[in-house]
């Protein structure tokens, strides 16, 4: 990446050699260039919020920012790069959407999150430590920024206007008013859950924002749950990608003896399975962990695995976390342990179930989505 400081290598994480997607895209160079050409004053409390792969956080690395992230993968790709950068350990502080934010900011980057949800919980967990003086830039591709966004920055922060597109990028420049009366910040979100779904009907669920359907109960979710596998003598279950937590809360519900592991790559989400475990009172043990899939789960350790994959990064469709979470699901699992996977009928999952595994059983289906069992010989 091209900064007005120099050359930046930077990439993903995990690293993938076969992965063209880019650690960065035109809005963070626009971002950065912008901050060079206003001769932004950067020697307060620089906070970047939302920062993807890191390259806003690296890139201003000598100014010791604080990057405030939802993603673990995000988190542990700014680690990479700031190693790669030369970076001496601590130069950024990195802190997770569920951390206190700085009591102070002069400095505030946002680069926009695909969920307005969760850009307006951190505009107002941060709106205390903004003050007028406060440099306040937003940056996202064009088809990211809509009028909603540049509503939430003028409701919670103050006056807001947008530049001219370059690059298919445009920046939010927004003037903070500490005189702004702000609203309550909404978030964490509960719900009841309808009937007909199996052991978590009527139950709570608690969404904090950025999580995947934060006001009912998606469709893909609910066809698993109406086919909630019986976990028989299974010791140790993972709710693999848990979101808000529904399904691992189910098979505890359902199987308080078994030990149940919620592991999700965003802190929000994990946050949101513990709460909703909790709030429905389940009985037995369970995990919550904060991890690149099963990385780090010892190997033939769990005996049954349900997933229901992600098939974006951000804005771009791809199948590489889908593929990681098969592969670790197979190494986690002892023998004989089986792997379920709901999953939207066009994106062919059984293909590569049967690529992993050498077996892929339909388990149910609709018109839409197909249930898949495999089973770790």
């Amino acid at each position: 990446m091209t900064t007005p400081w120099g050359e930046l290598e930077l990439s993903r994480f995990p690293v993938d050699p076969r992965d063209r997607l880019r650690a960065w895209d035109a809005s963070d160079e626009y971002l950065l260039r912008h901050l060079a050409e206003q001769a932004t004053d950067l020697s307060g409390t620089v906070v970047v919020v939302g920062d993807r792969w890191g390259a806003l956080a690296t890139a201003l690395a000598a100014h010791r920012p604080t990057q405030i992230t939802d993603s673990f993968l995000g988190q542990e790709a700014t680690r990479l790069n700031l190693a790669r950068a030369g970076a001496e350990p601590g130069t950024v502080r990195l802190l997770t959407t569920q951390d206190p934010p700085p009591e102070r900011v002069d400095v505030l980057l946002v680069r926009v999150p695909k969920s307005l949800a969760l850009l307006e919980d951190q505009l107002l967990r941060l709106a205390p430590a903004v003050h007028a003086g406060t440099v306040v830039v937003g940056t996202g591709m064009v088809k990211e920024i809509h009028t909603s966004t540049l509503a939430l920055f003028e409701r919670i922060l103050g006056p807001t206007r947008t530049s001219l597109a370059e690059r298919k990028a445009r920046l939010i420049l927004c003037a903070p008013d500490p005189s702004l009366r702000r609203p309550e910040n909404p978030w964490p979100y509960r719900y009841t859950l309808p009937g007909g779904v199996g052991p978590v009907s009527g139950r709570t669920v608690v969404n904090h924002a950025g999580v995947f359907c934060a006001d009912r109960l998606d469709i893909g979710t609910r066809f698993l749950l109406r086919h909630l596998p019986d976990a028989g003598d299974a010791r140790r279950v993972v709710d693999l990608g848990c979101g808000n937590g529904v399904v691992g809360t189910a098979m505890g519900l359902a199987h308080p003896e078994a030990e149940v592991l919620f592991t999700d790559e965003s802190f929000q989400a994990v946050a949101s399975a513990e709460a909703t475990y909790k709030a429905n009172e389940v009985p037995g043990h369970a995990e919550f962990r904060v991890g690149d899939g099963l990385s780090g789960v010892p190997a033939g350790s769990v005996d049954l695995v349900l997933n229901n994959p992600p098939f974006h990064s951000h804005q771009a469709t791809t199948d590489a976390t889908a593929w990681r979470m098969f592969s670790g699901a197979r190494r986690a699992l002892r023998p004989g342990g089986a792997l379920w996977v709901i999953g939207n009928r066009h994106l062919g999952y059984h293909v590569k179930l049967r690529r992993l595994f050498g077996n892929s059983q339909l388990v149910a289906s609709d018109p839409k989505f197909v249930l898949l069992r495999a089973v770790k010989r």
